[in-house]
């Protein structure tokens, strides 16, 4: 019998974490990156992950997006617990229902900026929406750069490239893992603000990885870890307030490490 698609959540919950851990090797040599953490992720919000080195805020990114399987506990997006897809069905998710922003740009050079766009569309065989499409190239700005290569292009016209082909699929959630790192501070802020507008006007759902508090501050809300837990979150965050929630947890993170002698993840 045909297993029938995943659904997108009603809750208003795009992505959920329970008891998610993530342990590295085995024996005491392991490292537990992620620990026992719960979690949900507003749909229609833009959530930044922050936590000082060694927290595990991009082992997280990874399990939720299901680019990383888990030793424990469950993750959904919508109404798909990912630890019971097989590799077929988690690849076709990822494919249909996710995109993905990473700090190395990943787009195939002999490609142009549409081409790189409409990929995971062609991959998929289907053909894009010609309305959707053009809405996406507006809000990045790319009107006029769409039959450019990516060697003909800034690392921030570049990175605007990787965003409308995160968007291109309507996906459910877009996942960026320190998607200004590459950028100077004009092209990183440009950035950010596309995925800003992502969540307002086309009601995106983004997930941020970021060591940066500026970035953060144009978050809905900022999730903070230290040693692969969850220690707390802060709403309408302001780069001040994201700077005193990271002193108090580098004094966490340093006092992890005095004790266990390494600090877990990522």
């Amino acid at each position: 019998m045909p297993v029938p698609p995943p659904a997108r959540a009603t809750d208003g919950v795009a992505v959920a974490a329970r008891g998610l851990s993530k342990r590295y090797g085995d024996g005491p040599s392991a490292v537990v990156a992620l620990d026992g953490v719960d979690l949900d992720f507003a749909a229609g919000r833009f959530t930044a992950i922050m936590g000082p080195s060694g927290s595990g805020k991009s082992t997280l990114l990874h399990c939720l997006a299901g680019l990383d399987r888990l030793s424990a506990g469950t993750v959904r997006i919508g109404d798909a617990d990912l630890g019971r897809l097989d590799d077929r069905r988690l690849t076709l998710l990822r494919r249909d229902r996710v995109g993905f922003v990473f700090q190395k740009f990943n787009l195939l050079p002999a490609l142009t900026a549409e081409e790189n766009i409409v990929l995971p569309l062609a991959i998929a065989g289907r053909r894009p929406d010609p309305g959707w499409l053009r809405q996406v190239v507006a809000a990045v700005g790319l009107t006029d750069r769409l039959r450019h290569r990516p060697a003909e292009l800034s690392g921030g016209q570049q990175q605007r490239v990787a965003v409308a082909r995160a968007l291109v699929t309507r996906p459910w959630v877009v996942f960026a893992d320190e998607p200004t790192g590459n950028l100077d501070s004009r092209s990183g802020a440009e950035v950010l603000r596309l995925l800003r507008e992502a969540v307002n006007t086309l009601d995106q759902t983004v997930i941020m990885v970021t060591h940066d508090p500026v970035a953060a501050g144009h978050a809905d809300r900022v999730v903070l870890l230290a040693d692969g837990r969850f220690v707390r979150d802060l709403t309408a965050p302001t780069t001040e307030r994201v700077l005193d929630a990271l002193a108090g947890l580098d004094l966490v993170a340093a006092g992890g490490r005095d004790r266990a002698g390494t600090a877990p993840g990522r």
